[in-house]
């Protein structure tokens, strides 16, 4: 079953679908826009027919009083205006684009990788260095979804299709969001399949790779389009269905959320998604963001989610097959690593939480949708969406430790275990052979640099102290 809750949803659907046959026309179809809506009530036909006087309702979203309604721009304001509507904005954009990428050419004994030794989930010649592998924990990972041939590169068992999900649409040129059958599993764009790698490991040609949480089971929930771009009213839609996942079948599962997306506004319905998913036990986490000092992006700079920076390493193509010759050295220093230049900065009232690998990642990456072996390819890909699964990933060691661990305390225990990078600067190799430096300020690193093997022991002192019950 796909979603919870059935009965006041087909009801609001139902509605939905009366309306759109007989919407009161609206004059002036010019500068229609896609409109997310949040109700201070449930949605109810008499709400849904005098909303249909300013356009056309989309879809509704009963569980946090939400829906989407295609509209001329000039209607926002009175949209509004009306006394059971709390906050209305236009759909916001995300997208999930990494920064760069490069492709991967040589796959030698690929077992263990610079950057899960970065965050201290391996250590090279020694394979996995702690004892949680993400066994029990579901992440959601909401991105492109998946490739065609993701079984070349995944077990099938670590991927819940019983649970997949496909959301579209959205925007005001689209407007309505639709749940098509298995396209969740047919992307064209990768992104996904490589966000995904780096939680589960994946196969290199038959070579397996070790992934932070390696024997979690991921969902994949497809909230963006095949050129990895979509609308906030889509994201919110995934986020929700999965916070109805973790009321419902999946409530004696840890449940984590990965998104590796994002853009330049906070847009109601989503926050609202967020704030309903976290109540129902969910932990989330997201990317900073790729702007540079023009500031984080949204969801990730909301407070209550777990915001990932992209940081690099010094050792960076320093010798050929570096990223799975060279050992990252023990115990971690911060003089190792850096900041990349496109990670997002904190602006003033943005939430920036943590550090992770996001600078040169490895993966599972392809330029085509071929369903054959013949098109597997792996990329070295750069972006704060590499950074964050690391940090989801741990998140579910975490939980696999302690599944009553909450949102809050996740969080709490990831900075408070961080290893402080202080402001500075790097001059590193760029993978051209040039030697470029990177400086950053304090304002790009969040509580510092996420590794496992501290956030895990953080637990164990948070086991002596009262649990709090979260910020929101």
């Amino acid at each position: 079953m796909r979603h919870l809750r059935l009965t006041a949803l087909l009801t609001c659907i139902a509605l939905v679908a009366m309306l759109a046959l007989s919407n009161v026309a609206v004059a002036g179809t010019s500068g229609m826009i896609g409109i997310n809506v949040l109700l201070n009530t449930i949605p109810t036909s008499k709400i849904l027919n005098q909303l249909a006087k300013y356009g056309t309702v989309r879809d509704v979203v009963p569980e946090i009083k939400a829906l989407t309604l295609q509209a001329p721009a000039s209607q926002l304001d009175a949209i509004r205006a009306l006394s059971f509507v709390t906050a209305a904005n236009p759909d916001a954009a995300r997208t999930g684009a990494p920064v760069s990428e490069v492709a991967v050419t040589d796959f030698t004994a690929g077992i263990n990788t610079w950057d899960m030794d970065a965050i201290n989930v391996t250590d090279l010649g020694k394979g996995r260095t702690i004892g949680y592998d993400g066994t029990g924990v579901y992440v959601a990972v909401l991105d492109t979804g998946l490739l065609d041939n993701w079984r070349d590169y995944f077990p099938v068992e670590r991927i819940a299709t019983e649970y997949a999900m496909c959301f579209g649409g959205g925007g005001g040129e689209v407007g309505n969001v639709s749940s098509p059958t298995n396209k969740w599993e047919h992307d064209n764009n990768s992104h996904g399949t490589h966000v995904t790698s780096t939680i589960l490991g994946y196969s290199l040609s038959g070579t397996p790779v070790n992934g932070v949480a390696p024997m979690a089971k991921v969902i994949p929930v497809k909230v963006l389009n095949q050129n990895g771009s979509g609308w906030s009213s889509v994201v919110a839609r995934g986020i929700t269905y999965v916070g109805d996942l973790k009321a419902g079948p999946l409530k004696n599962f840890p449940v984590v959320i990965n998104m590796s997306l994002g853009g330049p506004d906070l847009d109601i319905m989503e926050k609202t998604a967020i704030d309903y998913a976290i109540r129902q036990g969910v932990i989330i986490v997201a990317a900073a963001g790729n702007e540079g000092t023009a500031g984080m992006g949204y969801p990730g700079a909301y407070e209550p989610v777990i915001s990932v920076a992209a940081s690099g390493w010094v050792g960076e193509w320093t010798a050929a097959g570096w990223w799975h010759t060279l050992d990252v050295p023990d115990p971690t220093n911060p003089a190792d690593y850096y900041i990349t230049d496109f990670s997002s900065r904190a602006l003033p009232g943005q939430d920036l939480d943590v550090a992770a690998p996001g600078s040169w990642c490895i993966g599972p990456y392809q330029n085509n949708s071929g369903s054959s072996s013949s098109s597997i390819s792996y990329y070295y890909l750069g972006g704060t969406s590499m950074a964050s699964p690391h940090v989801a990933g741990i998140v579910a060691l975490m939980v696999q430790k302690d599944p009553t661990l909450t949102a809050f305390e996740a969080e709490t225990a990831l900075e408070d275990s961080a290893v402080y990078l202080a402001p500075g600067s790097r001059t590193v190799n760029n993978g051209s052979g040039a030697m470029v430096t990177y400086s950053w300020g304090a304002d790009a690193t969040g509580a510092g640099l996420a590794t496992a093997d501290a956030a895990l022991a953080q637990l164990d002192s948070s086991l002596t102290v009262p649990k709090k019950g979260g910020k929101h």
